[in-house]
């Protein structure tokens, strides 16, 4: 398998993006092709012995920073590191594209350079959230502010193909992000989204409500982008600030220190199960190929776990998946 690096993407880029994606290189025997300068690249992986032998370099000198609108990428940067790794997997040079940059950049360049796959309005970011049960899959998680009815069902099929793809569950849970259970809840988005979802071949458990999500209340959260950017940053935002109280009480006197001793082994398997580095990113859901987007401040470890999913993604054919089930709805 062959997976197409954008090597300038991030905060972290290039050293965290070279390392991860050589460290994933090794760990899950996929081939990696970098987009990005050439000379940049090797002068980073030999300052820091890192072993790029047998790695394409797809050259370029410009880069799509972070303060560039989404459209640029289709104006004055379609020759940037990102738009080149598109244009690449769009033209199966790779079977799939993974970049840590500019979110609406990437989310412009896949629907127009990639395209999407035949019948989906919008693609849509999909991150996953660990819960008490696991974990869920968010749709969208901010690529679409403002949401049609139609396209929420699309989430909820795409997001529910994927966990049956990737993490191997049968009949995946779909939920819609609502501020009540009861079916008439809601907006004029959420209640005609409800009917829809309601008939869609999916296994739809009705509306649930924000404090039942880190419940493990589904597996599939559906809702508009602007909503689902909210409750992830808030998600994060929330676990950031109870780690660090926690560590504040454990770490206050003699005591508390001995209690934290007994229990450490216990707290670092909770840290990891809320550690974003654990999960890498999200794939945009919709795009006629494989596409994954990495935490912005990704590190080695985070972009290397990117890698891992972005392979699950191929492997299981989650592209294909869908593609089956709007058929199906026809």
């Amino acid at each position: 398998m062959k997976i197409i690096v954008d090597a300038f993407g991030g905060d972290n880029a290039p050293l965290e993006i070279i390392k991860g994606s050589c460290e994933a290189k090794a760990e899950y025997n996929v081939d990696i092709v970098f987009t990005g300068n050439r000379d940049i690249i090797e002068k980073v992986a030999k300052e820091n012995n890192i072993d790029i032998s047998g790695i394409e370099i797809i050259h370029t000198e410009d880069v799509i920073s972070m303060h560039d609108t989404g459209s640029e990428i289709m104006k004055s940067k379609s020759n940037s590191s990102m738009a080149l790794g598109l244009k690449a997997v769009a033209e199966e040079k790779g079977d799939a594209f993974v970049s840590a940059g500019n979110s609406g950049a990437l989310c412009v360049g896949a629907t127009l350079l990639v395209k999407r796959i035949k019948g989906i309005k919008r693609p849509g970011f999909a991150p996953v959230i660990p819960t008490m049960e696991g974990c869920l899959i968010l749709a969208d998680g901010g690529a679409n502010v403002d949401c049609r009815p139609e396209m929420l069902q699309q989430f909820g099929i795409m997001c529910s193909a994927y966990m049956n793809k990737v993490y191997n569950l049968e009949k995946p849970r779909v939920a819609l992000a609502n501020v009540g259970e009861e079916e008439c809840k809601g907006g004029e988005l959420q209640l005609q989204a409800y009917q829809l979802m309601k008939n869609s071949p999916i296994n739809f458990i009705g509306n649930i409500e924000g404090r039942d999500i880190p419940m493990g209340g589904c597996d599939v959260l559906v809702c508009d982008g602007f909503t689902g950017n909210l409750i992830l940053k808030t998600y994060e935002g929330v676990a950031m600030a109870l780690m660090k109280k926690i560590k504040g009480i454990f770490t206050k006197g003699i005591k508390n220190k001995l209690a934290a001793a007994m229990v450490l082994s216990d707290m670092k398997e909770m840290k990891k199960e809320f550690d974003y580095n654990e999960y890498g990113g999200a794939p945009i859901l919709g795009c006629s190929k494989p596409v994954f987007k990495a935490h912005g401040s990704s590190n080695a470890k985070t972009f290397k776990n990117a890698i891992r999913l972005t392979k699950q993604y191929v492997e299981g054919d989650v592209i294909g998946a869908i593609a089956k089930s709007l058929e199906s709805m026809k």
